[in-house]
């Protein structure tokens, strides 16, 4: 074999690569973190504020999955809740998310029945109101 060869085949496979790499990309899954980003952006000020709140508190919510079924939220710091939402964030697919109410409660304990959650990360995003005040908490969470 000639160098010329050597080059011709070095090129077709090559070329061979780039064509299976594409082909690998473009099957993937792009979906957007949210499908509300823009919105979420402007909002930036008021989650900010949120999250302050929430490092201003002396005793910080805890937020537990219990068995992969039960989502445990312990407030140990706030007197009443009045109203507030958990979203539980699967980064890999958007079909894994779970969303949940907040009752309005003066227990220091709710406990919310979940749909099965897979083996992976999730990240919790807690919003609540008490005493007129909003606050933010965000975690993650390994199941």
């Amino acid at each position: 074999m000639n160098w010329g060869k050597g080059i011709v085949v070095a090129f077709i496979l090559f070329a061979a690569f780039l064509a299976v790499m594409i082909t690998i990309m473009m099957k993937q899954d792009i979906g957007l973190v949210s499908k509300n980003y823009y919105a979420e952006d402007l909002a930036f000020q008021e989650q900010f504020e949120r999250k302050q709140n929430t490092e201003q508190l002396e005793f910080k919510p805890e937020i537990t999955i219990e068995q992969k079924q039960y989502l445990k939220v312990y407030f140990p710091s706030v007197s009443f809740v009045e109203e507030g939402e958990v979203k539980l964030f699967r980064p890999s697919s958007d079909k894994l998310d779970q969303q949940i109410r907040l009752h309005a409660s003066a227990d220091s304990v709710q406990v919310f029945p979940l749909q099965p959650l897979e083996h992976g990360a999730y990240r919790v995003k807690m919003k609540w109101t008490t005493e007129g005040k909003e606050y933010y908490l965000e975690k993650v969470i390994f199941i």
